[in-house]
């Protein structure tokens, strides 16, 4: 358990480090930013072992936090579910660090950016192995106020660091960016908070084990208060959508691509995209129990809706990726559509008695496989806009020739993504696949297959615009002006390269990864949260060979097309001629207008109300206040005793008046 504790500790240690360092040697800062970093990942490696003996879990060390009103104890939990994101979390970050060494050398706020990336890891780290719900969302707050600092980085909105465009397409700015990312996520997370209360409210306490194992009689009291749960189910799914960009707040996450390289990897890859899929996956047993062992028809819901929203922004991500023309914006819609297929293998996890187990690993799986090749995919980006000085594919081409290394590994992380075998993210996608088919979805099933099309078309699109074909006349202009492109730095592109070896190691040991995950949930679900042993049956044998079959050729149908038009260069896309493709194009690349709408709505709205509270408006508040006010209650007052007709009545007035101008005195000297 002491390892646990070490994992959570020693990145909070590395912030505090690194500004101690930060004046006082700039070597010694570097390393103790990346130092911290390696012993959170060597401890959460320590934990490993314990998958090998789940009948040890569930492993909960605490102490008492608060004791009034309530008693709140400060712990950790171990079981698959936060080990597996443990060492995700803590071996990634990491790899990232490394990369920032050659990434960030030279910059002038690399000191606050060390404390940022620590403080980071450190805080979603605490938010996967907490024992309980309101210290993971302690974790959970502080990895969204990281996040925003880390997208704003340059928050001096040099015009070299906007994102968006070209023009007449407009730009953002990276201080809107994270101002629309901390306003869309903290909206969720408000609205979260509501839903642990609640549970707090019927439960009796915050421990996640104690709600567990007493679900079955809480929550059929809250069913007792008709649509109670399915508010709940809202509530509680508001969070995650917001922190893992899922529809309808999936749009502030391709804004998010405002902050440095390695910051969109860290974020899109590791740790806060994937704070809500573990959400999801820690509430799956509360409402499995109210749905399928108490009876509560109206728990069906939260899995509809988990289910629901993972297709639908899977595809909805997906098509907008089509369009995208800067390279890391176009990985961020993929990184919004990967989720969502995390979601849809977790949403089907409750639709049937028997996909519990097979959902939940498959969710988890692909959470896995995602955040290794996600994070290669993201560094690979980094290195090509750091050595082609542009953000849009447009302005790359033939990079390949000038980027050996960082061709290769973004490659096989590409096709990773389409999900080819025997990349991880074959057996990943394929497992999600296969559980939304056992469960009965159809709909599901079908739109997740088409989604899988569209992923290989525009993975094919991002490698052929960037790598293949000829230069464009940038990179020629570059060429001319000295400045051509160079593969990146050692530390760069040693780091895209050790993640490629582990995809493909991750790759060749797909089944036994997937078996060692599946036999934990169902040590942890069945066992040990006594749940029923339906829910451990794989009847999905005979979709195997289906499922295979119709993913293949999915890919096939979406990477063929995108072969020829942007790696072969043989063919030309002529449906953009026609008015009907240039109204679907223009559909798309605004985003199916919900940006437009979110933008204004969180971003415009925030500005126009800080406005509204400005210091001309504090001005005329004070003068109402302390000026007008004061002399109309004044007047009215003597008007009222100029009517009066006794003296007695005059003396109670007046005592009156006078009393009102010492409290107002009073109130005016206490402001």
């Amino acid at each position: 358990m002491q390892f646990a504790w070490f994992c959570i500790l020693f990145p909070f240690c590395g912030a505090a480090a690194v500004l101690a360092l930060g004046r006082a040697n700039a070597r010694l800062r570097d390393a103790a930013a990346v130092l911290f970093p390696f012993l959170a990942a060597l401890s959460s490696l320590a934990l490993l072992p314990s998958l090998l003996h789940p009948e040890t879990l569930p492993a909960v060390s605490a102490f008492t936090w608060l004791s009034v009103p309530f008693t709140v104890e400060l712990g950790v939990l171990l079981d698959p579910l936060s080990i597996i994101l443990a060492v995700v979390v803590a071996v990634i970050s990491f790899i990232i660090t490394v990369y920032c060494l050659g990434y960030m050398k030279g910059d002038p706020g690399i000191t606050r950016f060390w404390a940022l990336v620590n403080l980071f890891i450190g805080s979603m780290l605490l938010l996967v192995l907490a024992d309980n719900l309101l210290l993971l969302f302690v974790g959970w707050k502080l990895v969204g106020l990281c996040s925003y600092a880390l997208i704003g980085y340059y928050y001096h909105d040099e015009k070299k660091y906007w994102i968006g465009g070209p023009a007449p397409a407009p730009f953002i700015k990276p201080t809107h960016a994270g101002l629309k990312a901390l306003i869309m996520t903290g909206f969720g997370d408000m609205v979260m908070l509501g839903g642990i209360m609640i549970i707090f409210y019927y439960a009796g306490t915050f421990n996640l084990m104690n709600i567990y194992r007493t679900s079955a009689q809480w929550i059929p009291e809250m069913a007792q208060t008709p649509g109670m749960i399915i508010l709940v189910s809202f509530l509680l799914l508001a969070g995650p959508v917001g922190k893992s960009a899922q529809f309808p707040l999936h749009e502030w996450l391709p804004e998010a691509m405002a902050g440095p390289g390695p910051v969109s990897a860290l974020i899109h890859a590791a740790t806060m995209v994937k704070s809500g899929v573990y959400l999801v996956a820690r509430l799956i047993p509360v409402f499995y129990s109210g749905y399928w062992v108490a009876g509560c028809q109206e728990a069906s819901v939260f899995f509809t809706l988990t289910a629901w929203i993972g297709v639908i922004t899977a595809f909805i991500a997906a098509t907008q990726g089509l369009v995208a023309l800067e390279l890391k914006k176009a990985l961020a819609y993929s990184t919004v559509s990967q989720i969502g297929y995390m979601w849809i293998g977790l949403g089907v996890a409750g639709l049937a008695p028997a996909v519990l187990v097979s959902g939940s690993t498959a969710g988890i799986f692909h959470l896995v496989s995602h955040a290794v090749f996600k994070a290669c995919l993201f560094l690979c980006a980094g290195s090509v806009i750091h050595a082609a000085h542009s953000i849009y594919m447009f302005d790359m081409g033939g990079m390949r020739k000038h980027m050996p290394y960082t061709w290769l590994s973004m490659l096989i992380a590409a096709v990773c993504l389409m999900g080819l075998p025997p990349l991880p993210g074959f057996w990943s996608k394929d497992a999600v696949l296969l559980a939304s088919l056992q469960a009965g979805n159809m709909p599901v099933f079908t739109l997740a297959v088409i989604t899988v099309a569209l992923t290989a078309f525009y993975t094919t699109r991002l490698v052929g615009m960037v790598f293949y074909g000829p230069h464009s006349s940038h990179i020629d202009t570059l060429q001319t002006e000295g400045m051509p492109p160079h593969e990146a730095r050692a530390t760069m592109w040693g780091a895209c390269g050790g993640l490629a070896i582990l995809i493909i190691l991750l790759g060749l040991l797909g089944p036994k990864v997937e078996t060692l995950l599946h036999a934990g949930f169902q040590a942890s679900l069945i066992t040990t949260l006594q749940l029923p042993a339906a829910a451990a049956v794989d009847h999905a044998g005979s979709y195997h060979g289906l499922v295979t079959v119709l993913s293949l050729l999915a890919i096939l149908i979406g990477a063929i097309p995108a072969f020829f038009i942007y790696i072969a260069r043989s063919k030309q896309i002529t449906i953009l001629k026609h008015p009907t493709g240039e109204w679907i194009h223009g559909f798309l690349w605004r985003r199916w207008l919900i940006d437009g709408f979110y933008y204004r709505m969180f971003v415009g709205g925030a500005l126009l109300l800080s406005d509204f509270i400005s210091f001309k408006t504090e001005d005329r508040f004070h003068q109402l206040i302390h000026t007008r006010l004061p002399e109309l209650v004044t007047q009215r007052v003597h008007k009222f005793l100029l009517r009066t007709r006794t003296e007695t009545e005059n003396l109670a007035y007046a005592c009156t008046y006078i009393l009102l101008i010492l409290i107002g005195a009073l109130i005016i000297a206490l402001r």
